[in-house]
């Protein structure tokens, strides 16, 4: 019992700064849609009664009109407004050697209404949510802060299996859910601390599993694009990159790939590019169309120059995992009254991390304070008839 006190006690003193910041954090993250929505004033069209959505043909023709001889890297829809994005650059060289010179238009997803431009560091700069997904995903310092606040989530899961262990034997006379008000304040407080923990248990080891596998998702990803995408695109390594204005219809190539994986819909499509993806290939990326298979991705290569079918990439395991993991992290795939239960308990896991920390602060100065009095304290008659040595 005194070791698993002690990695209780000293895992927790660790993360809890930034458990905190994460609960904190993540409290608006739950909200994430309602809250852009509230803070975008765009005006979108409504849908028409058996209106089909914009082709894409048509947006790619507008950007392409719009600037002549530049080059379309992907267009891709967003998740929380009816707005499909077009980035564009000069050229692919040109985005390479100066991300900055990517911009992207803005298009109503109902009706291929042109509703804006921007550049690429607006579009990261003026969302609150974003600068909120970042502090909280990790902590402004890229791929560094993901993996420092993934171990800072394993500490966390460490101390909830010891909290867990602990309960029990410091519980065991007592009734389930007992306060006991009549008590010291310390003493109010622990057993509050006891039952927030034991009564949050199964969701907090959900969400913390969640998150260190999100804080992984970086190199994941990157671990699959090194093998098996790179094994995949072999045949074409070296060649260069089609000429975009002798590709086929991007809309030809999305419809290809919604035949092929029915019950989905269109995520994005990447335009052929050498260097990130395939020289010859459309990638399009789908995803499921419930609440439930939303965050689910299937990536489909699809022949640049002729629109057929070349192959539905499969998903490795460990990112099914991840993309499984994502919905559950954030409760979002279960309307808003599971993000009601969701800010609930992440606000319960808060006062379990404050009175956790408040409590270790009280042991602290009460032992402090014992040894002054010590310290202080006029020898014992016995003391004094001691010989000197």
């Amino acid at each position: 019992m005194r070791i698993w006190s002690q990695l209780h006690r000293w895992c927790s003193l660790v993360c809890t700064a930034f458990l905190l910041l994460l609960c904190v954090t993540g409290l608006p993250l739950i909200f994430s849609g309602e809250i852009d929505h509230w803070l975008d004033h765009s005006h979108y069209d409504l849908p028409q009664p058996g209106a089909s959505a914009p082709s894409l043909d048509r947006l790619v023709a507008i950007g392409r009109r719009m600037y002549p001889g530049q080059d379309i890297i992907s267009l891709f829809a967003d998740d929380d407004a009816p707005v499909i994005h077009m980035r564009m650059a000069p050229s692919l060289a040109a985005l390479r050697d100066n991300p900055a010179s990517e911009h992207r238009l803005r298009f109503d997803a109902h009706s291929g209404r042109l509703l804006g431009e921007e550049s690429r560091g607006a579009s990261h700069s003026n969302s609150v949510m974003e600068f909120l997904l970042d502090l909280h995903r990790r902590l402004f310092a890229g791929l560094a802060g993901e993996l420092f606040l993934g171990t800072m989530g394993l500490l966390f899961i460490v101390s909830i299996v010891s909290g867990v262990v602990l309960y029990g034997p410091f519980t065991r006379r007592l009734d389930f859910g007992t306060v006991r008000s009549r008590r010291s304040r310390r003493v109010r407080w622990l057993d509050l601390h006891n039952l927030l923990g034991i009564a949050t248990l199964a969701w907090a080891l959900v969400v913390g599993t969640t998150g260190v596998m999100n804080e992984l998702a970086t190199p994941l990803f990157a671990v699959w694009q090194k093998t098996e995408v790179t094994a995949m695109l072999a045949p074409y390594k070296g060649m260069a990159s089609l000429d975009q204005a002798h590709l086929t219809s991007p809309q030809r190539a999305v419809d290809q790939a919604l035949r092929a994986l029915p019950g989905t819909k269109m995520l994005s499509i990447a335009f052929p590019d050498a260097n990130d993806g395939s020289p010859w290939h459309y990638m399009v990326w789908l995803r499921g169309d419930t609440p439930l298979t939303a965050r689910l991705f299937d990536p489909v290569l699809i022949d640049a120059r002729t629109g057929e079918l070349t192959a539905v990439v499969k998903m490795p395991w460990y990112l099914r995992a991840l993309e499984v993991s994502r919905p559950l992290h954030f409760g979002d795939y279960g309307g808003l009254p599971l993000k009601v239960l969701w800010t609930l308990l992440d606000l319960a896991t808060i006062l379990t991390l404050g009175s956790g920390l408040y409590l270790w602060i009280g042991k602290r100065n009460r032992m402090s304070a014992h040894a002054e009095c010590e310290r202080h304290s006029p020898p014992s008659p016995v003391e004094l008839l001691e010989p000197a040595k």
